[in-house]
């Protein structure tokens, strides 16, 4: 008489294996999450940055003086086809930069650069503040209306200052 040999593992045992890693994944997944969150963030600060120091750049030399747009500076090879392009979208932010134009005698050349998150609520959230700069080069931010860019009296006040 031969015996066989059963070898493997229980149903028991295998529920457990999937509950261990489903408790796994309920932690990690919203920390990933938060963790993307922040780097998206950190991501269109640096493309602000980047875009306050491509005007000043641009100003000075093809300008004239005047700011210029997203579209004048990607032409002038200032900011990279994903900041520059005609989505105005990186990294899980979209980017608008106004600029007003000199007038001689009266006025300065201005720009202001704003992001918002693209997926500004639910779950999939790309982003818990919306950033600013004005030609001054200081940087604002802000965790309320997430939806709408920074206006000109928001940009103007010092108590949305980022401090980093």
């Amino acid at each position: 008489m031969t015996t066989k040999r059963q070898e493997g593992f229980s149903l028991i045992e295998l529920l457990i294996v999937v509950a261990i890693i489903g408790i796994i994944a309920a932690i990690a997944i919203p920390n990933l999450l938060a963790s993307r969150r922040a780097a998206n963030e950190g991501s269109a600060q640096s493309s602000l940055r980047t875009i306050h120091s491509s005007e000043a750049t641009y100003q000075a030399t093809s300008g004239n003086g005047n700011f210029g747009s997203m579209a004048e500076m990607l032409a002038a090879g200032l900011v990279d086809g994903v900041l520059g392009g005609a989505a105005g979208t990186k990294s899980g932010y979209t980017f608008v930069v106004t600029e007003t134009v000199a007038d001689p005698g009266v006025s300065l050349s201005t720009f202001k650069a704003t992001c918002i998150p693209t997926i500004p609520s639910t779950v999939s959230q790309t982003g818990t503040r919306k950033f600013g700069v004005r030609d001054d080069g200081v940087m604002h931010g802000q965790i309320d209306v997430l939806g709408t860019h920074l206006t000109d009296a928001e940009l103007a006040a010092t108590t949305n200052v980022l401090g980093n």
